[in-house]
């Protein structure tokens, strides 16, 4: 089958940094279904994963989590789907990755794709989704209320891809108040399009920008890029005992600020559930089909900005360097072997 990998770990601008390759297809076993791809989607995940991990000896590394397909084989132990249903999904961080003709993944993290998006819009959702869905009602719990807080969320990064799912899902479930940041014009008419009610400029201290709103101090801030920049901005403007989440990997992050206002602290990671083949692994699969409802009712909507065709090396690159630009709003897909 095609498929995408490398050898050595390094930067998407040497030449091997992603090669076309040959490799067998594989058989499902226990829980397994076997998916052939339609469409995948490129994360944070793969370009930190290609820069800093390389293959085991003689073996390839290939990347990707993020796909929507059909299922062509199921193993014997499976029990929600069957020969034919299409499917969308993140896979596991410790499993050969999707950036191939076809994929295994565990039935438990997969979900059945919405009826309304083509293989494409769906492959721009899973990983994102389940990040934004885990700490925003998992981690964060914001349906429950903070004591004298503004009921209001900060989702710092906003136009990015869990940014923009994280928005939909905020105004889609809940009654909060979704501030939003972003930096230049094309990101801020970006969150304003999926939903938010306010935008500020995290190129500028932002707990300023947040107070002159004038609606309290938030109940709730969720980071999703470049947390070590903004720290003592969020510090100062969450509320007293509100919650902080956040999903990057900053070198070090000096938590002690937040001791003043007891402010608890998250820290969300979607592939926990299948790293460590959790009793509610199966959770996943559960909160992507529920995604796959509000979009097919019309309540949230795809975050692709971009489709690119065919899945190749040659593309797979070009997506993996517009995510290291930082400039990059909603998610990019390849789609068609």
């Amino acid at each position: 089958m095609k498929a995408i990998g490398y050898k050595i770990a390094g930067a998407i601008d040497r030449h091997d940094s992603l090669l076309d390759i040959d490799l067998p297809r594989p058989t499902p076993s226990a829980r397994d279904i076997l998916v052939e791809v339609a469409a995948i989607s490129v994360n944070p995940v793969d370009t930190k994963v290609r820069k800093t991990v390389s293959a085991e000896q003689d073996q390839w590394k290939v990347l990707g989590w993020d796909a929507a397909g059909t299922v062509v084989d199921v193993g014997p132990e499976v029990v929600d789907f069957k020969v034919g249903d299409t499917v969308f999904y993140a896979g596991s961080l410790t499993r050969p990755g999707a950036n191939s003709e076809f994929h295994l993944v565990d039935e438990r993290i997969a979900g059945r794709k919405p009826t309304t998006l083509s293989n494409a819009q769906a492959a721009a959702l899973p990983l994102t989704a389940i990040t934004a869905w885990e700490m925003l009602f998992d981690r964060l719990d914001i349906r429950k209320p903070v004591p004298g807080a503004a009921n209001a969320v900060v989702i710092i990064g906003g136009a990015g891809g869990v940014g923009s799912i994280a928005i939909q899902l905020v105004r889609a479930l809940t009654d909060l108040t979704v501030i939003a940041t972003a930096s230049r014009p094309e990101t801020q008419d970006w969150v304003k399009s999926l939903g938010a009610h306010h935008v500020v400029d995290h190129s500028r201290p932002i707990a300023e920008q947040v107070a002159a709103l004038g609606i309290g101090a938030p109940a709730f801030v969720f980071s999703t890029t470049e947390t070590y920049r903004h720290l003592k901005e969020i510090i100062e403007l969450i509320s007293p005992q509100g919650r902080f989440g956040l999903i990057d990997d900053p070198e070090s992050l000096d938590v002690l600020g937040f001791k003043r206002k007891a402010v608890s602290v998250h820290w969300e990671l979607m592939f926990t559930r299948s790293i460590f083949q959790t009793a509610d692994m199966d959770e996943q699969g559960k909160l992507l089909n529920q995604v796959a409802q509000l979009i097919d009712s019309g309540k949230i909507r795809t975050t692709v900005t971009e489709t690119l065709s065919p899945i190749n090396a040659a593309n797979l690159k070009t997506a993996h360097a517009k995510l290291e630009s930082g400039k990059s709003k909603g998610k990019v897909v390849l789609e068609g072997f």
